[in-house]
């Protein structure tokens, strides 16, 4: 799909680009509109109203409630061979974040209650393991997210790694609030590498099939294709199958046509239905 358009502003570009300035409203092939790339940016999902419609939606997905705030203290091995998930938006001591949230919150409050854990979770970075960490980690996390303080590191870190590239990507990928939020469910669970699975080549993988928005492309069929791959990716992983999140939710939002993610909304999740007014 890529390919044959590329072919054709090479070999016409002027009848090309008239008809991309002209005519907005034509439909192409998947038959969405051609001016869903020419939706202004704005504030998109970075909008306060937005960022905590997107943290409840994360929250229906990863604890299965709204009350997102309740998942500071969050901490379980989930059976899915990343060692403790943790937290916000589930940091994992076997994927380096929930090591860096520490390193970096022990280094502004040194003695909180988790630092003497940090040789420990060194040595488990990048496995399942618990050695070092049993018993009292958890107890220990739950305890320090009763501390304000590490509740706003872990708010600092979630933007950091996951929602401000997201939504800056994203925008540059010429996507609105929809498609932002869709990058930032993607990033947190798959993670913000390159590698096989990451976010980065699930969109590298996208692009090869569709053109993004900025590219020229219909921001409704790049988002489906986005979420196809993604939907396989789940499908490959014994912990994530369920695929409830996208299936009937964000893929909902997306047929609905509601690329602005636009309140009220009502989404299910594991079965279970969920309204923002």
């Amino acid at each position: 799909m890529k390919r044959a358009r590329l072919l054709l502003l090479a070999v016409l570009p002027l009848v090309a680009a008239a008809v991309y300035f002209l005519a907005p409203g034509l439909t192409d092939a998947s038959g969405a509109a051609g001016r869903d790339a020419e939706r202004p940016a704005g504030a998109g999902l970075a909008a306060p109203d937005k960022k905590e419609l997107a943290q409840k939606l994360v929250a229906s997905a990863e604890n299965s409630t709204l009350d997102w705030r309740g998942a500071y203290a969050y901490v379980e091995d989930i059976g899915d061979g990343q060692g403790y998930t943790a937290g916000l938006i589930g940091f994992c001591t076997g994927t380096h974040d929930l090591l860096v949230l520490v390193e970096r919150y022990t280094k502004d409050h040194p003695g909180n209650g988790l630092a003497r854990y940090l040789p420990a979770l060194r040595k488990v970075d990048g496995t399942d393991s618990h050695k070092g960490l049993d018993p009292g980690f958890a107890a220990a996390w739950r305890k320090e997210a009763s501390v304000a303080a590490f509740r706003e590191a872990q708010d600092a870190e979630r933007d950091r790694v996951y929602f401000d590239p997201a939504v800056r990507r994203a925008k540059l990928d010429g996507l609105g609030t929809l498609g932002q939020f869709i990058y930032y469910d993607a990033m947190v669970m798959h993670g913000p590498g390159t590698g096989a699975g990451g976010f980065y080549d699930l969109r590298t993988r996208a692009m090869a099939q569709a053109d993004t928005p900025a590219e020229g492309g219909s921001e409704k069929a790049y988002l489906d294709i986005f979420l196809d791959i993604r939907r396989a990716a789940m499908k490959a992983e014994s912990a994530h199958r369920d695929t409830t999140r996208i299936d009937t939710a964000q893929r909902k939002f997306l047929y609905d046509g509601n690329l602005d993610l636009r309140t009220p909304l009502e989404w299910k999740v594991y079965g279970e239905t969920y309204k923002v007014p």
